[in-house]
């Protein structure tokens, strides 16, 4: 048996935290330190990048949002060092292969006076997991909760599951009271968390206000709320920054940094690659000779140069620099197949906005596709608008920014998501039981050998050429007005905090 609290990793963790993936900052004080002093009237303001798909339903990847605001908290947490750490959780032990058993944090309730305790753990994971479209963190593994004691809950799962713990770490599984939960099967976190914010309003796709939690189990918040204006535009974040307007703008395009005061720019670097994911399924693309020809027409140097300024990585892998275990265990990532000789192929590529160096990367693509024999045609539109066409496998190709550690912290993770016949991201239409088997296989283990796993499914998929990766990126967060305490997250699950605060 083995018991977690304080600060001791997982063993599902400690394959990820000896490799110092991830360094959060803050902007004039200790990230997990209190700034002092009492709490204040203050108001944060912050341009996020991407506007809601799926009104937060936390199911959907509107879930970061959650998270980044401090409204809606999990079990546990994934800490600096990708270790997990206690959260409405105190203690975790490992009863057997199958079995965990979680004590729960006292004298916790929900935004909506509701009290957090074993029942509502059982509803909310039972619920993610009878959702019609599950939390991509939980596919691939049956989950049963039953309640052991007032502050206790065993879940078991299907087959051993090293990395259940970094599951529940995912805000995907964030515990809401029974009011989130609505009759039409959707979620809503509005007044249902339990974080040092209540989510008091969200208006569409527009704007979301949150206020300060006087009755938050820990530390109460300094700031009085957040106040949150959705900016698809990377220049109007950027204007916002420079005008005063807000006092955080996510992701500021690489040609309006120059533009910031360099005291506001912080450079995150990110486990971010982008791609182009490459229809595998049906038209053009599901001839594999096809994508090998697309493959070998694309300079991922060009891209780095012409659109990033040199301020970004060009991909050899899906996993980049941030993993640095990964170009070591590399293996052979050459094509399978001779590519075809192309004369008039016609092709959709698609994109979206909310990444200002996508349609770029779009335009630099199309011109060497096109040098190669295709006949491009674009569709560049908000993400918002294109989600559940990606999903389902309506383009030929599609230019993507992932996060390749944002789910579960575990790189083999995010290739079952978006590269196996049942992964919940698979905006590459892919599926070969090959594949399957080594990530299948590859999820039952640990350490050195999830890490070979890892890199052998990441040569099966680009030897198939399902995706050509483009670039890793570096990844500009903004920051105006004197605030501190601000987190710069490479894994993007937190920003801002109950201990931030307005700056000395």
């Amino acid at each position: 048996m083995s018991k977690h609290t304080g600060r001791t990793a997982t063993a599902g963790f400690a394959l990820l935290a000896a490799t110092a993936l991830v360094v959060s900052g803050c902007a004039g004080g200790d990230a997990d330190g209190a700034a002092g002093g009492a709490p204040d009237d203050d108001r944060i303001k912050l341009a996020m990048m991407q506007p809601p798909t799926a009104a937060l339903n936390p199911y959907s990847d509107d879930v970061m949002k959650i998270s980044r605001w401090s409204t809606g908290e999990t079990l546990v947490r994934i800490n600096d060092a990708l270790e997990a750490e206690p959260l409405l959780a105190t203690e975790w032990e490992r009863v057997d292969d199958l079995t965990w058993v979680f004590t729960l944090r006292e004298g916790v309730t929900f935004h909506d006076g509701t009290d957090f305790d074993a029942d509502a753990v059982k509803n909310s994971i039972d619920h993610a997991v009878a959702a019609a479209r599950p939390p991509r963190v939980i596919k691939g593994v049956t989950i049963a909760t039953e309640v052991t004691g007032d502050n206790e809950v065993t879940i078991t799962t299907d087959v051993p599951d090293p990395l259940l713990v970094n599951r529940l770490a995912s805000p995907q599984m964030s515990i809401l009271s029974d009011a989130a939960y609505l009759e039409d099967g959707n979620v809503t976190p509005v007044g249902t968390g339990t974080g040092p914010f209540e989510l008091v309003e969200l208006n569409g796709t527009s704007t979301a206000t949150l206020d300060r939690y006087d009755d938050y189990w820990g530390d109460v918040a300094k700031l009085a709320g957040i106040d949150v204006d959705f900016v698809p535009d990377g220049t109007a974040r950027a204007g916002a920054i420079r005008s005063g307007e807000v006092n955080i703008a996510e992701s500021i395009p690489v040609s309006q940094v120059t533009l910031l005061d360099p005291d506001d720019a912080h450079e995150v670097f990110m486990p971010r690659t982008s791609f182009l994911t490459l229809n595998s399924e049906s038209g053009p693309f599901a001839d594999p000779a096809v994508r090998a020809a697309a493959r070998a027409a694309i300079d991922p140097q060009t891209i780095v140069d012409t659109v990033y300024e040199g301020q970004a990585d060009p991909a050899v892998g899906l996993l980049g620099p941030a993993i640095e275990w990964a170009e070591k265990l590399r293996g052979d990532v050459e094509s399978s197949v001779k590519p075809a000789k192309v004369d008039g192929v016609k092709i959709t590529l698609a994109t979206y906005t909310d990444r200002a160096e996508n349609p770029e990367i779009a335009v630099q693509l199309e011109k060497q596709l096109e040098d190669a024999g295709f006949i491009v045609e674009q569709d560049v539109r908000e993400y918002v608008a294109m989600e559940g066409e990606m999903l389902d496998g309506a383009f030929d190709a599609v230019v993507v920014s992932r996060n390749i550690l944002l789910d579960m912290g575990d790189p083999l993770s995010f290739l079952s998501q978006d590269f196996t016949c049942e992964g919940g991201f698979n905006i590459a239409q892919f599926c070969d039981t090959d594949v399957d088997e080594l990530i299948a296989n590859g999820m039952q283990v640990a350490g050195d050998e999830r890490r070979q796993a890892t890199m052998d499914a990441e040569a099966a998929v680009l030897q198939l050429d399902a995706v050509v990766p483009l670039v890793h990126e570096r990844v500009v967060q903004a920051e105006a007005g004197g605030f501190a305490n601000i987190i710069r997250d490479p894994l993007e699950r937190r920003l801002i905090t109950e201990f931030t605060t307005r700056g000395e």
